[in-house]
């Protein structure tokens, strides 16, 4: 089959720098004119099973229920069917006339591990013949990215499932964790700009997320940008949006990410990677609650709450004169410092757990375990790529280690230098009893952030008693 040049252009990986809906009303675009349609839809299954009109292309107000019905019996037989094919034909009738054109339908189904999650429904009028094999080949090209938009959507209009599990969990139960979740409950219901500050890895996007889903606006979207991850040409248009003839290569209308989160949240990461006269357009849609696409001389109105985060230090930024000191107290009414892993040591078994859990659970294989001694050289790693270097630590030990018990020498060098087991495993109960001794001081310390006079009383112990445990597990504090 040949592929025209505007198939082309869609047919490739959907990234999170595209605005979902828009796009998915050019790709329905792309399919109603390269098949000649006069109109296009693509149909989805919620977590109910109903049936969903997620987009159309001109838009739709009403959806016949003999829509639904082709749909429903496209998804019935999992192959797609037309207004002259047989299974259609038992299922529902589209009459012409001598004076009038037929009416003609194509409905594509479209799978998610060979199991129908939705539908795309073409429509056109004509006097000769209906849809042909070469137009069913052209949707099936655009079933790909269709299929991966609808699998993001669903997936944050539903929550986290077990398959979709968040890359980087923000679980933990010590102090400065709490502390966070703390602040995080404190502005959900507020609709004010929230900033995040964290080294990379720390879960910044997570915390933007839980504030966005525990607070009034989880009903509508959540849109996320990398302001590092698009080139200084691009920003401003998938931001703001563009009108058609604005600039080279603007062949339609449309609206940018910012209005794409429109009763919802927007999250800007790497906000600090802004360039300076985008910082001031920025400035002026925080102050006035409103934009303006490139090439419009209107205003449109907005209604986002808008969290942003960065993992530089703002404040150096600012005496740098990189980045505008206005904007910053705008879009910091509240700011949340998320701690580094080396800062919560005590959450390190937790996040073990979960890790392998569904790592495990991914590879196929049976549950496997880190070794005492395995568990001390995690714990007393500092881990300068915080949660996600701790995430592929994990992964990769479970790819090189094929036995139920993980130990030492499976470990990165820059965890265990020395690349074996510092000791064999062995059933030496005192010596058992030592090791554990040594770990649970060394994690109650680390709890409450190395203060001895803290540890003692929650441990039920006596300053006195605490300083000899550690001298005698050669314990050091920071």
């Amino acid at each position: 089959m040949k592929i025209s040049k505007n198939l082309k252009t869609f047919c490739r990986p959907i990234t999170h720098r595209d605005n979902h809906s828009s796009f998915l009303k050019r790709l329905l675009d792309v399919a109603r004119k390269e098949t000649s349609s006069s109109w296009s839809g693509v149909f989805s299954l919620d977590s109910s099973g109903d049936l969903v009109l997620e987009e159309a292309y001109p838009d739709l107000k009403t959806k016949p229920s003999v829509f639904m019905d082709l749909v429903k019996k496209t998804l019935e037989e999992k192959t797609p069917l037309d207004s002259t094919s047989c299974p259609l034909k038992n299922c529902i009738l589209w009459p012409g006339s001598g004076s009038s054109p037929q009416v003609h339908f194509l409905c594509i189904p479209v799978f998610l591990n060979g199991s129908p999650m939705g539908a795309v429904l073409l429509e056109k009028n004509s006097w000769g013949e209906g849809y042909s094999e070469t137009d069913v080949e052209t949707v099936n090209e655009l079933a790909g990215p269709i299929r991966t938009i609808l699998k993001k959507r669903n997936f944050w209009q539903a929550g986290f499932g077990e398959q979709d599990l968040p890359s980087l969990p923000f679980i933990g139960e010590s102090p400065v964790f709490h502390e966070v979740l703390s602040l995080i409950d404190c502005v959900k219901d507020h609709d004010i700009p929230v900033f995040i500050r964290g080294e990379s890895g720390t879960g910044k996007d997570l915390v933007a997320r839980m504030i966005h889903e525990r607070g009034p606006r989880a009903q509508h979207r959540f849109v996320a940008v990398n302001c590092g991850a698009i080139p200084d040409t691009l920003v401003e248009s998938e931001l703001f949006g563009y009108k058609r003839g604005a600039f080279t290569g603007a062949l339609f209308d449309k609206p940018g990410m910012i209005e794409d989160a429109q009763g919802g949240s927007f999250f800007l990461d790497e906000i600090a990677d802004l360039s300076f006269p985008l910082q001031a357009k920025l400035l002026r849609l925080l102050q006035n609650k409103e934009l303006r696409r490139l090439g419009e001389n209107k205003t449109r109105p907005v209604d986002v709450r808008f969290l942003s985060a960065t993992n530089k230090d703002i404040e150096a930024e600012i005496e740098k004169g990189l980045f505008r000191e206005d904007l910053f107290y705008r879009i910091s009414v509240v700011v949340i410092d998320i701690p580094p892993l080396r800062r919560r040591k005590d959450d390190i078994p937790g996040l073990l757990n979960y890790f392998l859990d569904i790592n495990c659970r991914e590879l196929g294989r049976e549950r496997s375990f880190f070794s005492p001694g395995a568990v001390e050289r995690l714990m007393d790693y500092s881990w300068p790529g915080n949660v996600r270097e701790l995430q592929n630590e994990v992964k990769k030990c479970l790819v090189i280690c094929r036995s139920g018990m993980i130990h030492e020498r499976y470990l990165s060098r820059k965890i265990n230098p020395d690349g074996v087991s510092v000791k064999e495993e062995t059933y030496d109960y005192f010596q058992a009893k030592n090791e554990f001794e040594k770990r649970f001081i060394k994690q109650a310390l680390a709890r409450f952030d190395f203060n001895r006079t803290r540890t003692a009383k929650n441990l039920g112990l006596s300053r006195q008693g605490l300083f000899k445990l550690m001298r005698k597990h050669r314990i050091t504090t920071p």
